[in-house]
């Protein structure tokens, strides 16, 4: 059951799809009783709320004040129907995650999925997206945690937790430098190179350990996707340099190598817990909260690889 007016609805499902047959069709409506709410709404409140043009419906700035204020109820709904369950004991909830692309699989995926085993009722919603992206959901209270890396480089955000994650060389096991217990940049000139795409917040670092190196990749693939140079790295394609956490999972599966750099001279990433200082959380959100900062903790502790 909806708190919200019938026009609410209307005119956001509108709203998403810029056209009121479009709108229509996903309420199962017809576009004659939608714009007549539309008409009547505008009506009331004195003021248009769309301009209608040829190639559908745009949002006048009071459309788009009223828009702004639909989703923030709609926010804080979720919110108090979240306390109601709490009230009567409940232990379930909705809660809205944001990580980046390499927490997918491992530690943190695991833990998601105890969560899901511990509390039945509850309701994740998981949302892959970049350190930057996140950050922004964040701010604007469309998530209630993000886990991202370099927290830092976002302003107005609460961190909860973190650890702080080395840059190494990811090999396949078949490699000829697999066994080796360090290995400076140099020692990787002859080698084909993964870069990781500009997009990736361990592409600044990597691309600093080059230039301090001297060393000119010619030879490369450059690839913004974390697991796809995965992929390029066991099927002994070339080599990468990453951050732990982007192949911590399948070096425990014995599917990658990873390797330190000899005195490391790169800063280290940081996996940190995020949410909004302005946001209220959820008991439900909460309790994932503390799940995930003990998730975090484990990976802290896993460390690398001895020099």
């Amino acid at each position: 059951m909806s708190p919200f007016s019938r026009f609410a609805l209307y005119y956001l499902a509108v709203v998403r799809h810029g056209s009121l047959r479009k709108a229509a069709e996903q309420l199962h409506i017809s576009a004659s009783a939608i714009n007549r709410q539309i008409l009547q709404a505008e009506e009331s409140l004195g003021t248009p709320l769309f301009e209608r043009l040829t190639e559908g419906l745009r949002m006048t700035t009071a459309g788009e004040l009223l828009y702004a204020d639909l989703l923030r109820w709609q926010r804080e709904f979720e919110v108090t129907k979240q306390r109601f369950d709490e009230i009567q004991g409940l232990q379930r909830g909705k809660v809205k995650i944001g990580l980046v692309q390499a927490l997918n699989q491992g530690e943190i995926a695991d833990c998601l999925a105890h969560l899901t085993e511990l509390y039945p009722k509850l309701t994740l919603e998981v949302v892959i997206d970049s350190s930057q992206a996140i950050g922004e959901q964040l701010r604007a209270a469309n998530l209630d945690v993000g886990l991202l890396l370099d927290p830092g480089e976002i302003a107005g955000l609460e961190v909860r937790s973190f650890c702080e994650l080395e840059v190494g060389v990811a090999l396949s096991p078949q490699h000829p430098l697999a066994n080796e217990k360090s290995l400076r940049v140099s020692d990787l000139h002859a080698q084909r190179h993964i870069l990781p795409g500009e997009d990736l917040v361990v592409h600044g670092r990597v691309i600093a350990l080059y230039q301090r190196a001297a060393l000119s990749v010619e030879n490369a693939i450059v690839c913004n996707d974390i697991a796809l140079i995965r992929r390029f790295v066991m099927k002994n394609s070339g080599v990468a340099m990453l951050s732990r956490i982007d192949v911590q999972y399948d070096v425990e599966q014995n599917n990658l190598v990873f390797i330190p750099l000899h005195n490391n001279p790169a800063t280290p990433l940081t996996l940190a817990l995020c949410v909004a200082p302005t946001r209220q959380l959820s008991r439900a959100a909460q309790r994932v909260i503390q799940q995930l900062s003990e998730s975090i903790e484990v990976i802290a502790g896993k460390g690398t690889p001895q020099r």
